[in-house]
């Protein structure tokens, strides 16, 4: 799959979330001349370079688009949580898998299952703080996605687990 972002594109790195492309620079490594898309992650201002013909093998994807957004919503809805009495540690690395991937909906899920899973027990550090950034990497995307601001995402996902 051939990605092609121009500048001032948004992007979605994986576990790092939305990135702005900054720059397309050319650039000599060990004698050959390789293309570089430059990345500033909107989350903490960290700068990634990614070689143009890679960007699809490390994950590198556009933004959701409507369609998805509301698959996204669909699957923060539904009650079927995978969690089947895995020990925590089971758990937190198959999240942490999801989360690597980049996919929205597998981040979906996992913002889902710890949402749904906190209110039977108490999470461990190592969920609450995934659980953390699950929800900050949909929170970015999804605004971005719906051209809103992310305080209003982050509402609409606190009302959706207020049950």
């Amino acid at each position: 799959m051939d990605l092609h972002f121009r500048v001032g594109d948004k992007a979605v790195y994986p576990a790092h979330g939305v990135a702005e492309i900054t720059g397309i620079e050319k650039r000599e490594i060990s004698g050959s001349a390789m293309t570089f898309y430059i990345l500033r992650i909107l989350e903490n201002g960290m700068r990634i370079m990614v070689p143009t013909k890679n960007a699809g093998a490390v994950g590198l994807r556009a933004i959701v688009g409507k369609d998805e957004v509301k698959e996204v919503y669909d699957i923060l809805r539904s009650k079927e949580v995978s969690v089947d009495g895995q020990t925590w540690n089971r758990r937190y690395r198959e999240y942490m898998e999801k989360i690597k991937t980049g996919s929205v909906f597998e981040i979906a899920e996992v913002l889902r299952d710890l949402s749904l899973l906190k209110f039977d027990k108490d999470l461990s550090f190592g969920e609450r703080k995934m659980l953390d950034t699950a929800k900050s990497l949909l929170v970015k995307e999804l605004a971005v996605a719906k051209n809103t601001k992310e305080e209003k995402i982050a509402r609409e996902l606190d009302e959706i687990f207020a049950n």
